[in-house]
């Protein structure tokens, strides 16, 4: 495989998640760790997106799908392609030469970055190969590279996307209660939307559809469930999709 590598092109993988039980919207990194070859000097110890070269075989797509796969088992995921980053100076922090010496890495690398949406229970960590770890959006670790800047932009346009078409639903559960909505909106647009308002316009959209089933296992009273239609969202579709807050 790593013959059939692009080496100045690669893939960067944005995944986040969010946690119904924190109300949290959280990133997945990785654990960047290294050590002299010479001493036990600890020379690069922090956290990184997923990523990977396009391999010559490969679709941009392709590659992307491939890194969240092993990064979680997962395929299928909301993925969207929405930046390339390409600054000349964007790997040349000291700790980050470091790495790129030890790992035969390209300095001169562009990166086509994607971000996925999905649930956090959905991801077994405790077995994962990359010590992978999830993140809340807004407690960031040390990040390497120029990474941060790339989970930043993807948090921005997630916010800007979120308002236009019904991507947060990728983000909850199959059944979810209307609090869970708002909780989840709110998580990523960093407010306080008006509870009432924001129940009334929700519970009139079409594609919102009431079940006959209500919260289980809950110390309050269970709250009605309901789920989102795809189809019914497909057949009305419209510009107009935002929901004002």
């Amino acid at each position: 495989m790593e013959s059939e590598k692009i080496l100045n092109l690669s893939v960067d993988c944005v995944v986040f998640g969010y946690d119904t039980s924190t109300k949290s919207l959280n990133v997945l990194l990785i654990k960047r760790y290294l050590k002299s070859k010479f001493t036990s000097e600890v020379l690069v110890d922090d956290y990184v997106l997923t990523g990977y070269h396009v391999l010559k075989t490969e679709t941009l797509d392709d590659t992307a799908t491939r890194v969240l796969k092993e990064l979680t088992g997962l395929t299928d995921q909301y993925k969207k392609q929405f930046k390339a980053f390409g600054d000349p100076d964007r790997l040349t922090n000291p700790k980050d030469l470091v790495w790129i010496e030890n790992e035969a890495f390209n300095l001169r690398t562009i990166t086509i970055a994607y971000y996925f949406l999905l649930k956090t229970e959905d991801v077994n960590l405790e077995q994962n190969t990359f010590e992978a770890k999830w993140f809340p959006i807004n407690a960031l670790p040390d990040l390497g590279f120029d990474h941060e800047k790339i989970i930043l932009e993807a948090y921005e346009d997630l916010k800007e996307k979120c308002l236009s078409e019904p991507i947060i639903f990728k983000l909850l559960p199959d059944k979810f209660t209307i609090n869970e909505v708002q909780d989840l909106y709110q998580s990523i647009l960093g407010i306080t939307i008006d509870n009432r308002n924001f129940r009334r316009k929700l519970i009139n959209k079409k594609y919102i559809i009431a079940l006959d089933e209500k919260q289980v296992g809950v110390s309050k009273k269970p709250a009605q469930l309901y789920m989102f239609s795809m189809d019914i969202y497909n057949k009305m579709f419209s510009k107009n999709y935002l929901i004002s807050m």
